[in-house]
């Protein structure tokens, strides 16, 4: 059976998750995330993607951003991919490919989940090596980040902002939160209401959710 393609929706936020081959880290040390950061930084801008969180942890890759164009998303992981493998394998002294595969991506509806999403990618994993959360939080200010405008809403100065976010972010993510997102972007179907996947569906002439299992029924005679 034919790989579905991947799914990307300019104007969209979307789930982004790029794994180590085997499970094996792609971040050893300080130095291996702060680089990779400064590529993302670079890359987006480079790629016309606007990234509104990030989560590194050992082995894999969160983000949630939004593409400017259809092939935005894949010109960025292609180049993080290539130049932080590059940079990894001649820090470490390996070589062979650093990832596993392609990355997989999913489009959300950002008025339904944008914040919940941030939460999660800033928390998708116990053992984060690195995250946007600080950022949002008011402890640092960190330019591989886009705000979106629905972050921006939650006040008119940016302490109300990270206030209203930190309780937010306190909160935390919901076992049954976490396993939506993580099943949205291992499937790649996109996460939203019926209204929200019959907007997509004018946008692209992709299949936007799994066929129902079993045979079809028979026509009638």
């Amino acid at each position: 059976m034919a790989r579905l393609a991947r799914l990307c929706i300019p104007g969209h936020p979307h789930l982004v998750q790029q794994r180590g081959h085997n499970g094996q880290p792609v971040f050893l040390d300080e130095a291996d995330t702060q680089g990779f950061l400064r590529l993302l930084a670079d890359g987006a801008k480079a790629s016309g993607v606007a990234v509104h969180a990030y989560g590194l942890a050992a082995d894999e890759v969160h983000l949630l951003a939004t593409p400017a164009a259809a092939d935005s998303l894949s010109r960025l992981m292609q180049a993080l991919g290539r130049q932080h493998g590059q940079a990894f394998n001649r820090r470490h002294a390996r070589s062979g490919s650093l990832w596993d595969g392609r990355f997989r991506a999913v489009p959300i509806d950002g008025k339904q989940h944008l914040l919940a999403a941030m939460r999660y990618v800033e928390s998708a994993a116990p053992d984060l090596l690195a995250s946007s959360a600080a950022h949002h939080l008011g402890q640092a200010v960190d330019h591989a980040v886009s705000d979106h405008p629905l972050y921006w809403a939650l006040g008119n100065t940016p302490f109300d902002r990270e206030m209203k976010y930190r309780a937010w972010f306190e909160q935390g993510t919901s076992s049954a939160e976490a396993d939506r997102f993580r099943r949205a972007v291992t499937q790649g179907w996109p996460l939203g209401e019926r209204a929200f996947i019959d907007d997509l569906s004018q946008l692209t002439s992709r299949r936007l959710a799994a066929r129902p299992r079993g045979r079809p029924p028979k026509a009638p005679l």
